[in-house]
């Protein structure tokens, strides 16, 4: 099985639970000699596709900075990766996307996303196009931004702080994977949700919670200003960019059933404990 984007977040966490399982497991990241952003056409991905009887492709960003950016990563490396698939004749594949990346999408992060999604649901395949919302537990980037943002005296927040989010933790989307490898009803995009929505004020205060800290007061920020901010701060973290703002205020939130029903379980309710653990038995898939 070839897992892409090995080394990150997901990736890591998917390994760890597909070695456990017993899968046969061939990495591939930059840490493990292969550069996605040189990786652009079907004959790169071919050779690499021997013995491989399935694919999970879990790159992506969220910010761009120096070669990494969004359209070779997320768009044209993977959208060969899928083809070359379909040309060496393997079926199972499995796109992590994002939530927010359908018709509604306008960012280049989504957009991006979206493109390569689109191409893999064009193919002869058996493929899954998992879309996560934000995802949180230990060794997650953007869950440790916010959780550093948690523990100020004081929080800011954009505008009223009342976007919506539907946090998911690590497990579930590790969890929704090992589903995807074995089950029949192949050919499905799913929105990787949590089962409860939150706002983004009330979801910092729950971080600030969990690491033994007081309810603290918010600094309401005007999104213009915030913008404005968010273009001095891109030079010092790829997190802090204008669109990545711009993705929040919009907030996203999508149906847990599909998800429930595909598992055969609710998601993981929020708890203390999550914030500090990556992958938690559940006793189900």
């Amino acid at each position: 099985m070839l897992l892409t984007g090995a080394s990150g977040f997901i990736g890591r966490n998917v390994a760890s639970a597909l070695a456990a399982a017993g899968h046969r497991l061939k990495p591939a990241s930059r840490r493990h000699g292969i550069d996605y952003c040189r990786m652009q056409a079907e004959a790169d991905w071919l050779p690499h596709l021997a013995g491989v009887d399935a694919v999970i492709n879990s790159v992506g960003i969220i910010g761009e900075s120096g070669s990494q950016r969004f359209e070779p990563l997320h768009r044209t490396a993977p959208s060969a990766l899928f083809r070359a698939c379909a040309q060496a004749g393997i079926r199972r594949v499995l796109q992590i996307s994002a939530l927010g990346a359908d018709a509604s999408a306008f960012s280049a992060y989504h957009l991006s996303k979206r493109a390569a999604d689109d191409c893999l649901r064009s193919l002869d395949l058996d493929w899954f196009v998992l879309r996560p919302s934000l995802i949180y537990g230990r060794g997650g980037k953007s869950a440790d931004l916010f959780m550093r943002l948690a523990t100020l005296p004081l929080i800011p927040v954009i505008g009223d702080g009342q976007q919506a989010l539907q946090p998911v933790h690590i497990s579930d989307v590790v969890a929704t994977v090992l589903q995807s490898l074995t089950t029949s009803t192949t050919r499905q995009t799913l929105d990787v949700v949590g089962n409860e929505a939150i706002t983004f004020a009330d979801w910092l205060q729950s971080m600030r919670q969990a690491q033994g800290l007081p309810r603290a007061a918010m600094f309401h920020i005007p999104l213009p200003l915030a913008l404005a901010l968010a273009r001095l701060g891109r030079h010092f973290s790829p997190l802090l960019q204008p669109e990545n703002l711009r993705m929040l205020q919009a907030g996203y939130r999508a149906d847990v059933q599909p998800l429930t029903r595909f598992l055969g379980r609710m998601p993981l309710a929020v708890e203390t404990r999550l914030f500090f653990s990556d992958l938690v038995p559940t006793g189900r898939p």
